[in-house]
């Protein structure tokens, strides 16, 4: 194999084959991590896994929470990106998941922020994931979401928050702007302790920072959050005091069996000490 990736493969020497095959970042189309003595197999699939040199490992894990023979769905930790971007490739839940479980065609139904934790519901096959996109596109899945906030104590709660949402000059924010609303948001308080306070939260559109847009809005900014409602100077992921967002359950109909469906996240948060 190693002779064979040289030849196809000519601007990357035996020794980067090698050290690459060492670090098991080629696979073949069963997972199996290929050696450089591995006899050559005409019309074999292989798998690169491509290093990013500033790429930083992320310690948390992804918790897979059900696999079926069309969804998966994991409990994602915060700071985990769901897709390669940027400076991040390897340290991907979409590329973990695929390494680790061998499913090729895995691919994600919807999107949470690097920073966001919870729940991440992927199509394991190609031939049913139009199904399940469907699902999100034509808002037929509820999602709920925790959010530790600074309190606003003359905030009454329950309340739907609507606004209209646009991308700011600052490519990293979202603003709201006047006209007609694109984003809503159902806020319900579930406790309060000193300072913050924790709400429910259920988004009914999905615009891109809805919840944290919204909850800044409100006066009640999601602890620990470095974009809304000011942009901070970039830092360095902090694993002791992540965004306090959670994406706890989703329950839909399931396009194919017609039954009801609900996951709920395996994580929490919890308010901080007065």
């Amino acid at each position: 194999m190693a002779q064979f990736l040289q030849e196809r493969f000519k601007a990357v020497d035996t020794e980067e084959w090698a050290r690459r095959m060492a670090e098991g970042e080629v696979l073949d189309e069963h997972g199996v991590a290929v050696t450089p003595e591995r006899p050559y197999q005409g019309g074999m699939r292989l798998y690169y896994y491509r290093s990013l040199p500033a790429e930083p490992r992320i310690a948390a894990n992804e918790v897979v929470l059900h696999h079926d023979a069309h969804l998966l769905v994991v409990d994602k930790p915060h700071f985990l990106p769901v897709t390669p971007g940027g400076r991040w490739l390897q340290e991907t839940l979409l590329v973990r998941l695929r390494r680790r479980l061998g499913l090729d065609d895995l691919a994600p139904i919807h999107r949470l922020d690097r920073e966001t934790a919870g729940l991440v519901l992927f199509s394991v096959q190609a031939a049913t994931r139009g199904a399940y996109h469907a699902l999100f596109s034509q808002r037929e899945v509820t999602k709920q979401y925790d959010a530790v906030v600074h309190w606003q104590p003359g905030l009454a709660l329950p309340l739907t928050h609507c606004s209209r949402l646009e991308g700011d000059a600052n490519f990293m924010q979202m603003r709201e702007v006047p006209g007609k609303p694109n984003s809503q948001t159902q806020v319900e308080l579930k406790q309060v302790q000193g300072p913050h306070a924790l709400l429910g939260l259920t988004p009914l559109t999905g615009k891109r920072h809805q919840l944290r847009v919204h909850c800044a809005a409100l006066g009640m900014p999601i602890l620990n959050d470095l974009i809304y409602p000011q942009l901070q100077p970039p830092l360095s992921d902090d694993a002791a005091h992540p965004l306090q967002l959670l994406a706890r359950a989703l329950e839909f109909r399931d396009p194919l069996s017609g039954r009801m469906r609900r996951f709920d996240s395996g994580l929490s948060l919890s308010l901080p000490s007065p």
